[in-house]
């Protein structure tokens, strides 16, 4: 029992996107021990087919295994949408995505019952908020918006450029005429561009950050099994991370966005697993 309380929690995304995600959880896990992989080679993932996002989440789950992890979160809207119900019936042990619990959070926000969702394409055209959302409250009226050039946006280091604010109303300007007053973060690199969002929606729309959701998710779920780090052992707050490729481009990514220095990253072959 104690190992299992000690085990780290497996989060994997395609690149570094969800590291908003592993950020959320040291915040409100701060005893977990987390390894974090990032899918840096084959990123992105939204563009791709949804049997390639099952192989690929299939063979980051196996390496996580490797790692001894107790539990697993797809840090990734795109494979959470895609690849969660096929691989969670899979392995032994639970696997947990980003879409339900910021699906839920919308639906528990929402007064007028008229929810936003912005992702990447393959978020967007695999609707699969609207899904969940609707399987929880049918009345709502859901409106998703694909605003791709927010990943590259993020990933460049532009998030106080001009040109961001520029995209941003682009893109959003005419979700603000929709009557929503929840929206849904629907990417992992999204969290990184909240305060500009919300600055740009107005403070009459509750802006819901799925990877806060997640991490109290996670929080109940370790409970209720009993596998919540304790620290009653030296294990515990211990953060490894690996890549399938340019680790030290990630490694610094990783170090503007974790609240503590990102020593070294590993690079893995994920495609031996």
């Amino acid at each position: 029992m104690e190992s299992r309380k000690t085990a780290p929690v497996g989060v994997f995304d395609s690149g570094v996107g969800g590291l908003t995600v592993a950020r959320e959880i040291s915040r409100q896990l701060p005893l977990e021990n987390i390894v974090y992989f990032g899918d840096t080679a084959r990123v992105p993932y939204g563009s791709k087919s949804q049997n390639t996002i099952i192989r690929f989440s299939e063979q980051i789950i196996r390496f996580l295994k490797t790692k001894g992890v107790k539990a697993i979160v797809i840090a990734c809207n795109t494979a959470s949408a895609l690849a969660l119900d096929a691989v969670k019936d899979e392995f032994d042990i639970p696997v947990m995505g980003v879409v339900i619990p910021g699906a839920r959070a919308a639906v528990e926000a929402t007064k007028k019952r008229k929810v936003g969702v912005v992702g990447t394409d393959a978020t967007v055209q695999s609707g699969m908020y609207t899904k969940i959302i609707h399987g929880m409250a049918p009345d709502i009226e859901v409106i998703e918006k694909a605003c791709p050039l927010f990943v590259p946006l993020v990933e460049e280091g532009f998030k106080e450029h001009h040109v961001t604010q520029e995209v941003i109303e682009f893109y959003l300007e005419s979700m603000r005429s929709t009557g929503i007053d929840a929206m849904i973060l629907g990417c992992t690199h999204y969290p990184l561009l909240r305060s500009r969002i919300r600055d740009y929606m107005g403070k009459d729309i509750q802006i819901v950050n799925p990877a806060y959701e997640t991490a109290m998710d996670l929080k109940a779920l370790l409970r209720e099994q009993n596998m919540e780090n304790d620290g009653t052992t030296a294990q515990h707050s211990r953060y490894e991370f690996y890549v399938s490729d340019m680790a030290e481009k990630f490694r610094k990514f990783a170090n503007t966005v974790m609240p503590f220095d990102v020593p070294t990253t590993n690079v893995v072959n994920i495609e031996e697993y």
